[in-house]
Order: structure tokens, then C-alpha cells, then sequence
């Protein structure tokens, strides 16, 4: 059990980080119908936020989460009305831009801050380890399991319980409908991806300590949160965050104890799902 409790641990604490990006993901695709490969780059812009702005102590750590978090929502509704051009297109061509974004935007902050991962300073009373079942365990990783897991408890009950989740899950529904009561579907759109470009930057600015911020972050978090999605089902929250905790835990402990294993346990998983959705066996998702 030793070889498999700190990497099951650490499998939360990834998942979770994992669900926060891949949330917003499926949000954009369940409410606003927007294949955005740009997210991984929302996330980096949380991620350099942190490394360029947090020196180790709490005020900094807050500064950078919330830069970060506003830059990429900022960011999110920029690309809502950059792919208005683009309505009844289709995902190729949101696909197509999205990915020119990304690449464009990658070599601004590449070209901004180096080549090379910047480290990234936390307060020292979250870098220090703690103690876990007899075993020394980073205290910050344990730290953004309590937040992820407070943001995930939130996001939960903004789409279930309040108005403007209503209006959201209205909006995967039936859009017309949404119209005729006075609301614009386009705004609610532009506001799913601000908030889900917000929720990639906040995830970068905390996930940066255990990610990192470099030219590959953008790139890595778009895959593992794309697995996510397509695991979870494209527009389900709690697909998504099942999905997101097994794809958290496939990483840690494979990568641990079956490193060469690992990648093709992911990416095997994933063929499966799809073979059943082909099937009838699994639902597709699109229901926030």
C-alpha cells in the first residue's frame, strides 16, 4: 500500500487541477456549441502570472491568482466575439482559429518570458512538508486539494442552483426559448467563455507549483483536459470531474509504478469510451 498512497494522493490533487481547466473546457463546448483549442494557453497566462508575480509570500500568491484569473477571462471573451465571423461554420473553422490563437499567443509568451520553466515561489508555510500516514507529503499539493475541491463544490452549485446557471443549462437546451425570454444567447455564450478562460487561468496560477510554466505547459494541459472532456463526455460537469479524478490518477500512480505503461493506459481508455459511445453503450454528454 506504501507504493500506492502518496501517488494515489497526488492523483487527487492532479485530478482536481485537472477538472477546474476541464470544466470550462466543456462548459465552452456544452453552452457555447466552441471547440477552443486556445484553453491550454489560458491556463499558461495563470501559470507566468504566477511565476513573474508571486516571490513567497500570501499577498503576492493572491495578486497572481487574481491577474491571472482576469487576464484569461479577458482572454475567453476575446475569442467569443473573434469566432462571432464564424457562427453555423461549424468545429472545424472554430478549430482552425482557436489553434491559430494558441500558436500566436504561445510565441508572445514565449518570446515574453524565455525558453526555459520559471520556478514558481509559494508561501513557506504551504512548502513545507507534512506529515501523511508516516510519510512526508508537500503541504501544498494537500492545500489545492482543499481549494480545487472548494471551487469544483462552487462551480457545482453556480450551474444547479442559481439564476445564471439556470439560464446556462437553459441555454444547452434550447436557445430559442432562452431568446424569447429576453435573454441573449450570445451573451450567455460570450460569459460561459469568459468564466471558463477565468477558471484555465485560476487553475494555472495555482497548478503552476506542480505543472510548471514553460512553452509545453499550454500544450500538455490541452491534451490531458481534451482527454478529460472526451472521457467525461463533451458538456457533462460530472462526467467531467469523474473523468478528470481517473485521468489524475492513471498519470500519478502509472507514471509512478508503471512508467512505461502509463501513456498507453490514458490514451487506451480513451478508445474505449469511444468505441462504447459508438455503440450506444455510453452517453455523449452536451448537458451541463
Amino acid at each position: 500500500m506504501d507504493l500506492y498512497l502518496i501517488p494515489a494522493v497526488d492523483g487527487v490533487a492532479y485530478g482536481l487541477l485537472l477538472f477546474v481547466v476541464a470544466a470550462g473546457l466543456t462548459l465552452a463546448f456544452g453552452v457555447g456549441d466552441v471547440l477552443n483549442l486556445a484553453h491550454g494557453t489560458l491556463f499558461a497566462f495563470g501559470a507566468y502570472a504566477a511565476a513573474k508575480i508571486s516571490d513567497g509570500s500570501w499577498g503576492s500568491l493572491a495578486l497572481a491568482v487574481l491577474v491571472g484569473t482576469a487576464a484569461a477571462g479577458l482572454g475567453g471573451a476575446l475569442l467569443s466575439a473573434m469566432l462571432v465571423p464564424l457562427a453555423g461554420r461549424g468545429h472545424l473553422a472554430q478549430a482552425l482559429l482557436t489553434f491559430g490563437v494558441a500558436l500566436v499567443a504561445g510565441d508572445r509568451l514565449t518570446a515574453l518570458f524565455g525558453k526555459d520553466e520559471l520556478p514558481i515561489a509559494v508561501p513557506k508555510v504551504l512548502d513545507r512538508p507534512v506529515d501523511l500516514a508516516g510519510h512526508s507529503y508537500p503541504g501544498y499539493r494537500l492545500a489545492l486539494i482543499v481549494v480545487a475541491a472548494l471551487i469544483a463544490a462552487g462551480l457545482f452549485a453556480v450551474i444547479t442552483r442559481s439564476r445564471a446557471g439556470h439560464f446556462v443549462r437553459a441555454t444547452v437546451d434550447d436557445r430559442d426559448m432562452v431568446a424569447m425570454l429576453g435573454v441573449s444567447p450570445f451573451t450567455v455564450r460570450t460569459s460561459v467563455l469568459a468564466g471558463a478562460g477565468a477558471l484555465a487561468g485560476l487553475a494555472g496560477a495555482l497548478g503552476a507549483p506542480i505543472i510548471g510554466a514553460g512553452p509545453r505547459t499550454a500544450d500538455q494541459v490541452l491534451m490531458l483536459s481534451l482527454v478529460v472532456v472526451v472521457l467525461g463526455g463533451m458538456g457533462s460537469i460530472v462526467g467531467t470531474l469523474i473523468a478528470a479524478l481517473a485521468v489524475g490518477e492513471i498519470q500519478t500512480i502509472g507514471v509512478t509504478n508503471f512508467a512505461t505503461a502509463a501513456p498507453f493506459a490514458l490514451f487506451g481508455a480513451m478508445a474505449i469510451v469511444l468505441a462504447a459511445r459508438a455503440r450506444g453503450l455510453l452517453p455523449s454528454g452536451r448537458s451541463a
